[in-house]
């Protein structure tokens, strides 16, 4: 691929997060009524379906609907950083690529909920014995977390790799 369009390929990727987290939350939306639990793994991991109309672990749910909007900024403030990020990265830079589409994919599936639904689709839980629970989440939640940890372990790594000019 031209130079001029950096890793902007991997925007495959994203379109895949999105498809995926959109296909399950359509699929959990159409089976399961609201806060509706199936234990997969008893005691510890189940499905269930649960709205958040706040940011993560739903900061912010319990005011009256601006946050909607809040959030939506930040999503497409954010997505346009991504793009032109990845547009400018160096054909060596696949890794961070791949965590820079992970986290614009999981932003824009929620996005997309937050914009036509009002709330974000959650649907997995993990918890320990019913005593202690995770907040529910989706598969958008999960890339931008795997993304944000692989980003976090690049410059742990670009740092280790850095050397100092002038020494």
């Amino acid at each position: 691929m031209n130079a001029r369009f950096g890793k902007l390929t991997w925007l495959w990727l994203s379109i895949l997060v999105i498809a995926l987290d959109q296909a399950t939350k359509h699929y959990f939306e159409a089976r399961f009524s609201l806060y509706q639990t199936v234990d997969v793994i008893p005691g510890y991991f189940a499905w269930t379906l649960a709205y958040n109309t706040g940011a993560a672990f739903s900061f912010l749910a319990d005011h009256s609907g601006w946050q909607r909007w809040l959030f939506a900024l930040i999503a497409i403030g954010v997505s346009v950083v991504l793009v032109v990020w990845m547009k400018r990265l160096k054909p060596s830079e696949t890794w961070l690529a791949i965590a820079l589409a992970l986290v614009l994919g999981g932003a824009l599936g929620n996005l997309y909920d937050r914009m036509v639904l009002g709330h974000v689709v959650d649907f997995i839980l993990v918890h320990w014995q019913y005593q202690w629970r995770f907040p529910a989440f989706n598969i958008a939640d999960s890339a931008i977390t795997v993304g944000a940890v692989m980003l976090a372990l690049d410059m742990f790594r670009s740092s280790k790799t850095r050397e100092t000019v002038n020494e």
